[in-house]
């Protein structure tokens, strides 16, 4: 049941219904909308735009621009910085 309360959670995250999970208060995080939020969670551990797309059943173009829009809230240029600010960043 695990994976099927996960896969609701995020759906329901990226509705932007608010999650029973602590998110960032403060930070360049709390100024991400809850699916650049996702997204930017998954790419900050190391996943491929289509490995995104794929989890959350997205176009990688949909990632693409979500991470396009989420870089500059962040104050990150590249996917690398992203990874390795990521604890910083409340991601």
């Amino acid at each position: 049941m695990r994976p099927w309360a996960e896969r609701t959670r995020s759906e329901l995250t990226a509705t932007g219904a608010q999650d029973q999970a602590p998110s960032p208060a403060e930070g360049p995080a709390a100024s991400l909308t809850p699916q650049e939020l996702q997204i930017a969670r998954l790419a900050a551990r190391g996943l491929s735009n289509r490995d995104i797309a794929t989890q959350l059943f997205l176009s990688h173009r949909t990632v693409g621009y979500h991470l396009y829009k989420a870089y500059p809230k962040l104050g990150v240029t590249s996917r690398g910085d992203l990874r390795t600010s990521a604890e910083h960043l409340g991601l």
